[in-house]
């Protein structure tokens, strides 16, 4: 589902198929300047007024790939997405970006970072502290150069656990958060770079059927040193968390921001190849890259985990890596046998480079275009994810404009 939405001031009325909130988390805060993240961050006060999901959850969790929820935002579907990106905030104020020793690194013990962050009040407690390790062996003269080119692992995110009896019932099950930050390190960049695709482990070699993935992205989530690789980290910790809470309803949510974001479908897809008796999967992804082919895009669709892609179309992270290039619509032939032959030789040749990408899950997609806290061409800012959390909170839908 793609959607052409542009962001809105909160002077139309927006209407929902399903109950609202007491509190409308999108009132006001629109009218302010966007860059003033205290009107982003969760307010103890507002969260008390939290929607309560009840036995809907599995609707604003996906099951039903969020129909009728987009267009216009569900308030309450509105209200768990900025919840999942306040988790996604906290990995990047919790990473210690300092030009010290300790850089890379997770500024809080596990028993401090959500209260640190001013999500105490949301009723999780952090469980495992994740990191990521880059794949790439750089030559040893470039560490005497750059010592921070030889910390091949930092610290990328964090899982934790709805503990508090009150937001279960809230949310009606106990829900499991894995979040993860964007790229920081010069390692992870490189990484970014190696946009070429590659089969997933486990899968036979078939060019015309293969789940092929970006290269740079696997290799972050499967490569180790001294340190267990991010996948085996997450693959322990939910193992544990499936066997203390298999007799009561749970709910796994992967959250992430650009690389984040991309790790995060990498985890979903493998947690539901690994674990077969799994919870309901979803994914909320803010400003993410393209992970795989068209074979991984039916993998993910055939494994019943559920994505939603917050994509800002100005962003051009979203457009990246490789082509997407799609030969399913011969409607844009008009009939003309000759193009529809010379346009599946080009799509034969960028795929034999390994560069043909396909979008996965169903998509959001908002517009900093027109609105008037951010610069024009400021393509730092159009991928930024407190702008990600601005155009979300001030949508309404695709039919009320500034």
């Amino acid at each position: 589902m793609r959607l052409a939405i542009r962001t809105t001031i909160q002077t139309c009325s927006s209407s929902s198929s399903t109950s609202k909130p007491k509190s409308n988390p999108t009132s006001s805060p629109c009218k302010s300047p966007m860059l003033s993240w205290t009107q982003l961050k969760p307010q103890t006060a507002k969260y008390n007024n939290a929607p309560k999901l009840g036995t809907k959850w599995k609707q604003y969790q996906g099951i039903n790939n969020w129909e009728g929820m987009l267009d216009p935002l569900d308030d309450n579907l509105r209200w768990e997405i900025l919840r999942y990106g306040h988790f996604v905030d906290a990995t990047y104020h919790s990473c210690d970006f300092d030009s010290s020793m300790t850089y890379g690194t997770c500024r809080y013990s596990k028993n401090s970072l959500l209260r640190k962050c001013g999500l105490a009040h949301f009723g999780y407690r952090l469980t495992k502290n994740l990191n990521v390790t880059c794949g790439i062996n750089l030559p040893s003269w470039i560490d005497k150069i750059y010592k921070h080119a030889r910390n091949r692992s930092s610290w990328i995110g964090y899982v934790a656990v709805c503990e508090n009896k009150k937001e279960i019932t809230r949310l009606g099950r106990r829900d499991v958060v894995i979040a993860l930050r964007g790229t920081i390190t010069s390692l992870e960049w490189l990484e970014n770079l190696r946009a070429t695709q590659t089969s997933l482990p486990g899968h036979i070699e078939d060019k015309e059927n293969c789940p092929m993935v970006q290269k740079g992205f696997l290799s972050l989530y499967t490569s180790r040193t001294t340190h267990p690789s991010l996948q085996e980290m997450i693959r322990e910790e939910i193992r544990r968390i499936i066997k203390s809470y298999h007799n009561e309803p749970l709910s796994l949510t992967l959250t992430g921001h650009s690389l984040g974001a991309a790790l995060a479908t990498l985890s979903a897809y493998d947690i539901t190849a690994t674990f077969k008796n799994a919870p309901m999967i979803t994914v909320i992804s803010f400003g993410g890259p393209r992970v795989g082919n068209k074979s991984f895009r039916k993998e993910v669709e055939h494994s019943g985990i559920r994505i939603l892609r917050i994509v800002n179309s100005d962003d051009v992270i979203t457009r990246i890596p490789g082509l997407l290039v799609n030969i399913d619509d011969d409607v844009a032939f008009n009939g003309d046998v000759h193009v529809a032959r010379l346009w599946r030789w080009l799509h034969r040749q960028v795929e034999d480079m390994q560069l043909v990408y396909a979008d996965v899950g169903e998509e959001l997609r908002l517009s900093s275009k027109e609105s008037m806290y951010i610069k024009n061409g400021d393509v730092g800012a159009c991928h930024d994810l407190k702008t990600y959390l601005h155009l979300v909170k001030c949508f309404v839908s695709s039919s009320c404009s500034y």
